[in-house]
């Protein structure tokens, strides 16, 4: 237990982070604001033959392709519609550009290093480990902490 919790130290130090807030579901994520260039409204996505089925397809961001993950599928959780609120963050981890299909993004916050916890395992059990950081505790609201690193890691194209 102890190598765990000095791997979840590593990921997590005790200043400030600013956080961008997402939905999937009921459950509130979050990841770094410095992994997140921009987001944006449901664009039309291009379909790719033989992709994984959480890769949904890729699109054109002012002249650039992007491949966009359906994190629903990516984590296993039951797949929402499309609606108006539905948006692609388009983040950026160590130069790989990929957007993320959410249901919404609600806001951008801060929080202490010393309000996240290590991932629940009752959490970690449904969604596999190596892609989440924590879980940020904000007044009655639980975040989970994303680590993009490794939910990246197996659609870089």
């Amino acid at each position: 237990m102890a190598n765990m919790n000095e791997k979840f130290q590593d990921n997590i130090d005790e200043y400030l982070h600013q956080l961008v807030v997402f939905s999937l579901g009921v459950e509130e994520f979050a990841v770094n604001i410095m992994q997140v260039q921009e987001i944006i409204r449901m664009p039309e996505i291009t379909r790719i033959p033989r992709s994984p089925d959480y890769v949904k397809g890729v699109i054109n961001l002012r002249g650039k392709i992007i491949v966009v993950m359906d994190l629903d599928k990516r984590f296993g959780m039951s797949q929402k519609n499309i609606t108006d609120e539905s948006r692609v963050v388009v983040v950026d981890i160590e130069g790989t550009v990929i957007g993320l299909v959410v249901d919404s993004v609600s806001e951008v916050i801060r929080l202490q290093g010393s309000n996240i916890d290590q991932t629940p395992e009752i959490i970690t059990q449904s969604i596999n480990a190596e892609y989440l950081k924590g879980v940020g505790k904000l007044e009655d609201r639980l975040l989970i902490l994303l680590n993009l690193e490794n939910i990246i890691s197996e659609t870089s194209m």
